[in-house]
């Protein structure tokens, strides 16, 4: 599994604040970069930036739980165990089910790939 650098937002129940998909992406990326925004009874919604980042040859994302993807900003390329192929540009969604084996292909290398990743059971 690639290592995952991740960020958490904290809860705020009684001050909610907003902030912008695109806004506060580290300028130094070595490695992917995971936010999870909400983490509630079962869902997890997080914010994933690659720049030219791939999951490592041979190795799958193999989750427990339901995915739905949305790609914000850049390109991206999955790859299922299946074979199948799907590329992503802005505005395109995909619903990956649990267990469903895939990895990260490719991303643009020129510029932020950002994802808004809901997991769910």
């Amino acid at each position: 599994m690639p290592r995952r650098v991740y960020r958490s937002m904290s809860r705020m129940r009684d001050n909610p604040r907003m902030r912008n998909l695109f806004s506060e992406i580290p300028g130094d990326l070595p490695d992917e970069f995971f936010e999870t925004l909400v983490d509630h009874d079962g869902v997890r919604v997080e914010r994933i930036v690659s720049r030219g980042h791939a999951t490592p040859a041979g190795q799958w994302y193999d989750q427990e739980r339901h995915e739905w993807v949305l790609l914000l900003a850049g390109a991206a390329r999955l790859v299922f165990a299946d074979g199948r192929e799907v590329t992503l540009a802005p505005g395109d969604w995909l619903e990956i089910p649990a267990r469903q084996r895939h990895r990260v292909a490719w991303t643009d290398p020129q510029q932020d790939t950002v994802w808004l990743a809901v997991h769910y059971r």
